[in-house]
């Protein structure tokens, strides 16, 4: 019998419970990146535009050494959902009890890297000297809390897998609030800047990856997490980063060519900087939304691929388009339209909202093509195909906005030129993805139907 946070994406209509399960996930990156904004917004009232940029700077590069941890746990998402389509109890546990491991080795080992590169890579990206200490200081700070980022996210992903897009978001809500309290603490009391946001971030996290663990080790269900009991099953590790691994090195090389866009918008000042920041933090609550979708495929296309219900895989894609192209549209206008006094938030100096505005007019219209871009992949890691996604959006992200910037942007060194390097490189990349879904998803649903003829539901 299933319990009342999980959902059976196997049976019954299907757009409802998409929704059902997207909504409380758009909520909690929603809610995250509020109270991630939180940060920007205290600095950029209280503590002036340096501080503000200081913060945004290290956005990127935080980012890319963090995201190849956070695509592993696509994988763990991904297993656990085949294994619960397919009931396979035994199997699930040990690939539960694998993340929760990995996640933690891994954050660990994230701490290191965060404070050892901080410096060196912020240095190579061109910070301005008025920007960087406060930056290296945010950073170092910051990566303390990797362990427990890592855990929370890992985690989350399990109860995805499963259907539970609620706890997370409770979760997350707890943990937020605190992390605003003690911002306005540190940076309005006791005067700390960028180091009160980066204390209260480390804080928020604490608490979200303790929540999650209570959840999972007090979980009546499969799923059930034993920590006395975490181990590292090599073959369940080896799925893990076969279908993960390329997802994180995907969410590298993105964020890669991101870091190379930072650092020609730092070529522009530290105002050029703090409009960009507050812009990017703006536009985050519009990718979150598409990403939400995006991992609702994944999760449903992996329950469906384990349940050998190809029909309704093929379904769940068609709706999650529909779904995402709907909202980006209507997000990217309003972001759009809204966005000077939404950069206002941010920054009250009108040169910060007139660059934020910039960015906001080219990104936000087209937004709907980044959502198409974002749901392809996962549909397409959930059906089991994770290497061509990745060498995808290298080729179609990475290094077509690395041609960019070494051609046309040299040629015109201007934030609009800069700029019109995403809706360009989102357009090539979706006709890609479309082209690599439509033959890999032939070859895929073949080798399913091969392996398990009589169960297969065509």
């Amino acid at each position: 019998m299933r319990k009342n946070y999980e959902m059976d994406m196997c049976h019954g209509p299907l757009f409802g419970k998409l929704l059902r399960f997207a909504v409380p996930l758009m909520l909690s990156s929603v809610l995250q990146l509020l109270f991630n904004a939180a940060d920007v917004i205290v600095v950029g009232q209280f503590s002036g535009n340096q501080a503000l940029a200081a913060v945004g700077s290290t956005s990127s590069l935080i980012s890319l050494l963090v995201n190849l941890f956070i695509g592993l746990s696509v994988g763990a998402n991904v297993m656990v959902a085949r294994y619960y389509g397919a009931g396979d109890r035994d199997h699930l546990s040990q690939t539960t009890h694998t993340a929760i491991l990995t996640a933690l080795a891994g954050g660990t080992f994230l701490i290191f890297v965060g404070i050892a590169l901080s410096r060196p890579v912020l240095e190579l990206m061109g910070t301005p000297p008025d920007v960087i200490d406060q930056s290296i200081l945010y950073m170092r700070i910051y990566f303390l809390g990797m362990p427990f980022f890592v855990v929370y996210n890992f985690g989350a992903a399990i109860l995805r897998a499963v259907g539970d897009t609620r706890r997370p978001l409770y979760f997350l809500t707890v943990a937020g609030i605190i992390n605003v309290i003690f911002n306005l603490f540190f940076v309005i009391v006791f005067k700390l800047g960028v180091a009160g946001v980066a204390i209260a971030t480390v804080i928020s996290q604490i608490i979200s990856a303790v929540l999650i663990l209570l959840c999972l080790t007090r979980a009546d269900g499969i799923y059930r997490v034993n920590l006395k009991a975490l181990h590292i099953y090599r073959d369940k590790l080896w799925s893990m980063l076969r279908i993960g691994l390329p997802a994180g090195l995907q969410s590298v090389i993105v964020n890669l060519s991101n870091v190379l866009i930072q650092s020609s918008v730092n070529s522009f000042g530290s105002l050029a900087m703090a409009g960009h920041t507050a812009a990017s933090n703006v536009e985050n609550f519009l990718y979150v939304s598409v990403n939400a979708v995006s991992q609702t495929a994944l999760s449903f296309t992996g329950q469906n691929m384990g349940a050998r219900l190809y029909k309704r895989v093929d379904e769940v894609l068609k709706k999650c388009l529909l779904i995402v192209v709907c909202l980006g549209f209507t997000m990217g206008w309003l972001m759009f339209l809204c966005g000077r006094p939404l950069l206002h938030i941010f920054s009250p100096d009108p040169e910060v909202v007139e660059y934020g505005m910039i960015r906001m007019a080219i990104l936000g219209i087209p937004y709907a093509i980044c959502g198409l871009m974002d749901v392809l992949p996962g549909a397409l890691r959930g059906i089991g195909s994770s290497l061509m996604p990745t060498i995808i959006s290298l080729t179609g992200t990475c290094l077509f906005r690395v041609f960019w910037i070494y051609t046309i942007f040299r040629a015109a060194p201007s934030l609009e030129i800069l700029y019109l390097s995403y809706p360009i490189s989102w357009s090539l990349t979706v006709l890609m993805q479309g082209t690599c879904y439509f033959f890999e998803r032939r070859r895929l649903f073949r080798k399913a139907q091969a392996e398990a003829p009589l169960e297969a539901q065509v």
